[in-house]
C-alpha cells in the first residue's frame, strides 16, 4: 500500500512518469505523419498529400494509425531510458560542473550521443514491427497487431531477424540524439536566457525549442533513416547498409535519400514540441506537488 507514495517521492520516478507522458503525447500527435513518411521512403515516390489521399481512399483513415500500439505501449519505458540515460551520462561526462549549475554543452552533446546508442537496443525491434505494420496493405492475410507481427518475424527469422537494422539504427540515433539535446538546451537558453539554471521557461519556449530540436535531429540523419526503413521493411532484398545505399541510389537516384524529408520535418516539430512541453510540464507538477525545486532537469 505504501509503494506508490514512496515510488513517486523519488526523482527517478518523477522523470520516469514525465517521460511517459511526454512520449505518449508525441506518439499520438505525430503518428499519421510518421506513417506517411514510412510510405514515402519505401514507395516509388509521391508527395505526402498524394500518399495520404491514396492511403485513405484504399485503406481508410484508420490505416494512418496502423502499428501505433507498439510505440505507444513501450513509450514510457523507452523515454524513461532516454531521459534517465541522458541525465546520468551528461552529468558523468561533465563532472566538473557544480550540482546547482546546468550541464555544459559538451556534456549535453556527449550525453545525447551515448543515449542514442543505448536506446537503439530497445528501439530497433520496436521500429521493425512498427514499419512492417505501417507498410502492410489491408487484406485477408494481414497480420493483426504488433504481437502477431513480432511472432511472425521471430518464427521466420529468429532473434537475429528481430534486430535487423540495429547497426543503422545506432548510426542514425547516436548523432541525432547529440544534435537533439544540444539544440533543445541551446534554443531554450537563447529564447529564455537563464532558464537552464532556474527552469522557468514559458510554454512557448518549450514548444519552439522542442520542435526545433526535433527538426535538427532529423536533418542530420535523414538519409540513414531512409536506409533503415528499407532494410527493416524488406528482410531479403539487401545484405547490409552499404548494399542498400548503393542499390537504392543506383535504381532511384540520390534524391531517394531525402524522400519524405518534408513530412519528417513537419512531424518532428509537432512531435518534439509536444514531447518536451508535456515532459517539462509534468516534471513541474510532480516536483511542485512534493515541494521540490521546479528545475527537475538538473
Amino acid at each position: 500500500m505504501d509503494f506508490w507514495p514512496e515510488f513517486l517521492a523519488t526523482s527517478w520516478a518523477k522523470e520516469f512518469l514525465a517521460g511517459g507522458f511526454g512520449g505518449s503525447a508525441g506518439v499520438i500527435a505525430g503518428y499519421p505523419l510518421d506513417t506517411l513518411r514510412i510510405r514515402q521512403q519505401f514507395a516509388a515516390g509521391g508527395s505526402a498529400f498524394a500518399v495520404c489521399r491514396q492511403v485513405i481512399a484504399t485503406e481508410g483513415l484508420v490505416s494512418l494509425y496502423r502499428g501505433m500500439a507498439a510505440p505507444l505501449a513501450s513509450v514510457t519505458f523507452q523515454n524513461a531510458i532516454a531521459f534517465q540515460t541522458y541525465a546520468v551520462l551528461s552529468r558523468a561526462i561533465d563532472d566538473t560542473a557544480a550540482p546547482e549549475n546546468p550541464t555544459s554543452y559538451r556534456g549535453v552533446v556527449m550525453g545525447g550521443i551515448g543515449t542514442g546508442a543505448i536506446q537503439s537496443l530497445v528501439l530497433s525491434p520496436i521500429e521493425l514491427v512498427k514499419i512492417r505494420l505501417q507498410l502492410q496493405i489491408s487484406s485477408g492475410n494481414s497480420l493483426k497487431g504488433p504481437f502477431a507481427v513480432a511472432r511472425s518475424i521471430f518464427r521466420s527469422e529468429g532473434l537475429k531477424g528481430m534486430y535487423r537494422g540495429l547497426a543503422v539504427t545506432v548510426l542514425r540515433d547516436a548523432p541525432a540524439h547529440g544534435a537533439y539535446f544540444w539544440s533543445y538546451e541551446y534554443m531554450r537558453e537563447f529564447l529564455h536566457p537563464g532558464c537552464r539554471k532556474n527552469g522557468q521557461e514559458s510554454f512557448r519556449t518549450m514548444l519552439l525549442a522542442g520542435g526545433l530540436a526535433g527538426v535538427a535531429s532529423w536533418m542530420c540523419c535523414y538519409p540513414l533513416d531512409v536506409i533503415k526503413t528499407r532494410i527493416q521493411a524488406n528482410s531479403h532484398k539487401y545484405s547490409g547498409i552499404i548494399d542498400c545505399f548503393r542499390r537504392s541510389v543506383k535504381e532511384e537516384g540520390h534524391n531517394v535519400l531525402w524522400r519524405g524529408m518534408g513530412t519528417a520535418v513537419a512531424r518532428a516539430f509537432i512531435v518534439n514540441g509536444a514531447i518536451f512541453t508535456t515532459y517539462e510540464t509534468a516534471l513541474r507538477c510532480l516536483f511542485n506537488n512534493n515541494g521540490d525545486h521546479v528545475n527537475a532537469k538538473d
